[in-house]
């Protein structure tokens, strides 16, 4: 049994050189388009034949044929060259970014407002790049970035960002919702202060909504009532819609809810209501191509400068 061919005695200009001398059927030929000296391609030709252990060219007065076994090495020669083609195009695109893996985290308003509409158009544009989504609380976002388990993510403006890179992203008016029932359902508007009198739902602690509502509630010097707490807006939607108490939520999160439950919204006075997100990639961290492509894509707005 013949032994298989070592590939360290075979390489790209070799197998090259063979398919030029093959179409051209002379070796002197074959030599000038492969830019190599004839001596060399010579030895090269006769070293690929002592490789295969078989007779691959034909050399007559006329010049070179290929015999069966090198008719053979042609076609398997075409298919490493279509496949090493193949493997530099797909790596050229990863390079450029066409292709890759982005893991991008974003607090519960940008995911629920924002995100879903601008990743569609997203990977519309790049149908090779997969964006791995993950849904976190602001703080647990930025720590993601910092430790290096996120590449881009998107959380409120209040969160402390040391040690990121933060844009601004987009801007969202948080509103009270009660039921139709509720003292505050015939108010158009308030502040946040006089809401302070009723018991609400809010958040599981952490969340960056329920750490600005509290920080106003001790501004105004009156303790927060917060009989219900839950994991999500639907969820606060719905006790809310039950009477267990009004809730301050991102209006464009909560529309779908506040149409099928019949809830009242109730806008807020106070400055605070109308709350930006941020964008942040980790500080001195180079992103790669698709992170880069995707935080493009996602940035409509200027930089920002913000404490590190």
């Amino acid at each position: 049994m013949s032994s298989p061919i070592n590939p360290a005695r075979v390489d790209f200009v070799t197998l090259r050189l063979f398919c030029a001398v093959a179409r051209s059927g002379s070796i002197t030929k074959g030599a000038q388009a492969c830019h190599l000296a004839l001596s060399a391609a010579s030895r090269r030709l006769s070293d690929f034949e002592a490789a295969t252990g078989s007779r691959l060219l034909e050399r007559s007065a006329q010049g070179i044929a290929l015999t069966p076994a090198g008719h053979v090495a042609m076609q398997h020669a075409m298919r490493l060259f279509q496949g090493f083609e193949h493997f530099s195009s797909e790596l050229k695109d990863y390079a450029s970014g066409v292709r890759g893996h982005v893991r991008l985290w974003a607090n519960m308003s940008a995911l629920t407002e924002f995100l879903p509409a601008a990743l569609a158009t997203f990977l519309a544009l790049h149908p090779d790049i997969r964006v791995e989504v993950e849904e976190q609380l602001s703080g647990d976002t930025v720590r993601a970035l910092v430790d290096g388990l996120a590449d881009v993510g998107v959380f409120a403006e209040n969160t402390p960002a040391y040690g990121l890179d933060v844009v601004p992203f987009q801007t969202d008016e948080l509103v009270v919702l009660c039921a139709k029932g509720h003292p505050l359902a015939r108010s158009r508007r308030v502040d946040f202060k006089s809401c302070l009198a009723h018991e609400f739902v809010g958040l599981n602690r952490s969340s960056s909504l329920l750490e600005l509502t509290s920080r106003a509630a001790e501004q105004a010097g009156i303790a927060m009532r917060l009989r219900v707490q839950v994991r999500s807006f639907d969820a606060m939607c719905h006790m809310i819609a039950a009477g267990l108490g009004i809730g301050v939520v991102p209006l464009a999160a909560c529309e779908a809810q506040v149409k099928a439950l019949g809830l009242r919204v109730v806008r807020l006075r106070d400055a605070w209501a109308t709350r930006r997100l941020l964008m942040a990639t980790k500080t001195g961290e180079a992103l790669s191509p698709a992170a880069a492509l995707l935080v493009q894509h996602l940035r409509p707005i200027g930089a920002l400068e913000h404490p590190r």
